[in-house]
């Protein structure tokens, strides 16, 4: 690796080599986890180039090969596995110059990755009345590339389902990382190769993403004294599939009233809370569907209710937006991703609130799996020590409730805990040098690795 040659060659380029400001630059939200914290909060790039075009995407990925340099994409670093972290130095590739909305039609807009989801949403609002059809709760400070290459779902995933599902990416423009980098251009099957797939195998420079109709969204908190009918409430509300909603949250008591600030003086301690997006013209409907369920009390609506403090958009307290807001009340606060599947997720949330009472709070987002309800537990965990938390995973899944686990870095250890093939062979066709984002892609660095306990990159540097 001959980073002086690389920086000598990139140097007419935007580049950032203040070791203060390049430790920002490669920094993501790592921290939620305290074992990622322990085990990576010591890493940075070596410098940062900011390319503001794909030209020059091609250009650095060519210099790396050459000097055989890593090279790390990101967006704002929002992600929260680590994604965006480079565990081996070199570059990072920060995406904030491009930004441009190229062109919006019916149904579909064409942006470079570096762009902020509320800057596209304002730029298809104003053209013709268009929003995303699911965002991260980072809404305001995430970028388009950065969700599709770090996230799953999201607001709107209620009704559209997750960002793999068929329709929910156009196409994908893609930078390989060779001697002569190609620009290869993926839709249909070919988009799993690079969705979600951290920048480890390619470098997307243009997203063509579905758009749907904008409303003004009426945002609704709503108590409810029981769990289990808070939880039945929001699965039925989903299938009401006459009622246009973005998002259906479930927050376990006390999260409203100890996490939630604004929210504090408006429940007591044992309202169990959801927060709701509802388009307007749907809320007779909503409000037909909330009669049948008489222990429900509306306590906000953004139509109607004024508080002497606003609660700020309800989205911004679903998803990792709840971990967020805990960790500001509490430190030892961490959590889990946990998929409850369709047709059995209330009986499997029970068994785990059973199994770790007092351990455990419930935050679960509604979401949409093979156009069947379902629920993503986005769980408050109050964190003791790395085994404890290892053998709540470990109690999950003997219960039958798949684990995405937020306290790993790795592709595999995040999601399926398998090897995605389809990735790795992009990867060795894309990056045969394995450039891109190492360490990541357990697949290709240790291929007989049993995905059993944490796995650590054995080229990460360690701490000084």
């Amino acid at each position: 690796m001959t980073l002086a040659a690389a920086k000598a060659a990139l140097s007419h380029l935007e580049m950032d080599e203040n070791p203060v400001s390049v430790r920002a630059k490669s920094r993501d939200f790592f921290w939620y986890s305290p074992v990622l914290k322990a085990r990576m909060d010591h890493l940075t790039a070596d410098f940062v180039v900011s390319p503001t075009s794909e030209a020059e995407v091609i250009e650095v990925l060519r210099v790396a090969h050459r000097e055989g340099v890593p090279v790390t994409v990101r967006g704002a670093g929002t992600g929260n596995y680590g994604q965006a972290m480079p565990l081996a130095g070199g570059i990072v590739l920060h995406m904030k110059n491009m930004v441009a909305v190229k062109a919006i039609h019916p149904g579909r807009v064409i942006v470079e990755p570096g762009c902020l989801i509320k800057d596209l949403d304002a730029a298809t609002r104003a053209h013709s009345g268009q929003e995303q059809r699911m965002h991260p709760s980072t809404y305001a400070t995430a970028t388009i590339g950065g969700f599709i290459g770090g996230g799953s779902g999201g607001v709107g995933s209620c009704t559209w389902g997750v960002l793999r599902d068929l329709g929910n990416i156009l196409r994908l423009r893609v930078v390989t990382a060779e001697a002569e980098p190609r620009v290869l251009e993926f839709t249909g099957e070919e988009l799993h190769r690079v969705s979600h797939a951290y920048g480890t195998n390619g470098i997307i420079t243009e997203l063509e993403m579905p758009l749907a109709p904008t409303y003004d969204w009426v945002e609704i908190f709503v108590t409810h004294p029981e769990f289990a009918t808070a939880v039945a409430f929001s699965g039925a509300l989903g299938h009401e599939d006459g009622i246009l909603k973005k998002l259906i949250s479930v927050y376990e008591a006390p999260t409203a009233q100890a996490y939630f600030q604004r929210l504090a003086p408006h429940v007591v301690a044992g309202d169990h809370l959801i927060g709701l997006m509802i388009a307007p013209q749907s809320m007779d409907g909503f409000l037909t569907f909330l009669a049948r369920y008489p222990g429900a009390k509306v306590v906000y609506r953004s139509d109607m209710t004024e508080w002497p403090r606003a609660p700020g958009p309800v989205y911004e307290y679903g998803w990792n937006h709840t971990t967020l807001r805990a960790l500001k009340v509490d430190a030892s606060i961490t959590y889990l991703q946990v998929l409850y599947d369709a047709d059995h997720y209330a009986a499997k949330i029970e068994a785990v609130r059973a199994a770790f009472p007092g351990e455990l709070i419930q935050h679960l987002e509604g979401m949409r799996v093979g156009g069947r309800m379902a629920f993503a537990g986005l769980t408050l965990v109050n964190f003791t020590t790395e085994a404890r938390l290892d053998e709540i995973v470990r109690q999950h899944e003997a219960m039958g409730c798949f684990v995405f686990n937020p306290h790993r870095y790795t592709l595999e250890e995040g999601g399926r805990q398998s090897a995605d093939a389809t990735q790795l062979a992009f990867k060795r066709e894309a990056d045969p040098k394995g450039l891109l984002n190492p360490g990541k892609m357990i697949a290709w660095d240790e291929p007989g690795f049993r995905y059993e306990s944490i796995y650590e990159y054995k080229g990460m540097r360690a701490a000084e």
